[in-house]
């Protein structure tokens, strides 16, 4: 799958193409039908499937300190797109000038001069052009103007019209088996493993403690089982012949300040079941929400914290025994 950041990055002879357009925070599955449908179409036309996405999030531009928190990072959300069928992924620089295109102009510089558009698919709701001025009807009459045919595509509901929103408010209430029903995965927290205070280790559970990208939607405070990914672990090792595959390890989480110990700063912090030998700092590693065991607790002695961990780890086991 290629990868372009911006429009300078499609190559000057690029053909014509299916698009999807979108921010795709989280690539859920609405959005995963417009991808779906992007790619059947290029199949059948024998031409690729392009997604075009954005980055910084939109809101953040056009409206300075609103920025959402974001469901995956943008390689994330690259990765996740290619598996569904995306031949090249675009992501777009989303500046103010960006925000102050017109409708056609937008359409014109984007769609048909870098990209030569044949068909577009969109969400029945999309919206475009400066001050989102543009919707499907107008792409659909541009379309005509400029030689490309564009369709709006149902919204998939779940109760609720499902959006990167919906998700958020989810993951706010520590719904994570919610958000997993929605995303059609479960939801990962990425990050730089760090040094911490190490007092998982002193007390026999050693952590990964997460050092997350600014605006990351992190989970409601409390006490998960999920699992711990590091991406090619084989290498960090020194195994240079392993072909850099990945690790995936069953694991218990925990998100908060570790109120027993008075802590001030939020964590997350994942235990790779049964694993005291892992030395992960350093590494770039992704933790997996599937199940809330319980709230974040202030305990009174060390001792019931550490029976309490015991119980927690047993639950996280149970649920990630595949």
């Amino acid at each position: 799958m290629r990868r372009w950041h911006g429009l300078d990055d499609v190559p000057a002879d690029w053909g014509r193409s299916v698009v999807t357009i979108g921010v795709f925070d989280g690539v859920h599955r609405g959005h995963q039908r417009l991808v779906d449908r992007t790619a059947e179409l290029a199949r059948e036309l024998g031409s690729p499937a392009v997604v075009i996405t954005f980055d910084p999030h939109p809101d953040e531009v056009v409206r300075p300190g609103t920025h959402p928190p974001l469901l995956c990072t943008p390689k994330r959300r690259a990765e996740i797109l290619g598996e569904l069928g995306a031949d090249a992924v675009m992501v777009l620089p989303f500046t103010l000038e960006l925000s102050r295109m017109g409708p056609d102009e937008f359409v014109q510089s984007v769609l048909v001069d870098r990209l030569h558009a044949v068909r577009v698919v969109v969400g029945e709701d999309f919206r475009f052009g400066h001050k989102a001025k543009g919707d499907v009807a107008l792409l659909q009459e541009l379309g005509g103007k400029y030689d490309f045919e564009a369709e709006g595509v149902p919204l998939v509901a779940d109760g609720r019209p499902i959006s990167s929103t919906l998700v958020r408010e989810h993951l706010a209430e520590g719904d994570v088996e919610g958000a997993t029903r929605l995303l059609g995965r479960p939801h990962r927290v990425e990050g730089i493993v760090v040094r911490g205070a190490q007092r998982g280790r002193d007390l026999g559970f050693p952590t990964a403690n997460l050092e997350s990208l600014p605006h990351t939607a992190i989970p409601r405070d409390g006490v998960y089982a999920g699992y711990l990914n590091c991406a090619g672990y084989a290498e960090l090792q020194g195994d240079r012949s392993a072909g850099h595959p990945d690790a995936r390890w069953p694991a218990a989480i925990s998100i908060g300040v570790n109120p027993t110990f008075e802590g001030g700063e939020r964590t997350v912090e994942a235990y790779a079941l049964d694993r005291d030998d892992l030395d992960l700092y350093g590494a770039h590693v992704g933790v997996d929400f599937t199940a809330r065991l319980r709230d974040t607790l202030k305990f009174d002695t060390v001792e019931a914290l550490i029976e309490q961990m015991r119980r927690d780890v047993d639950r996280a086991r149970e649920l990630t025994r595949e």
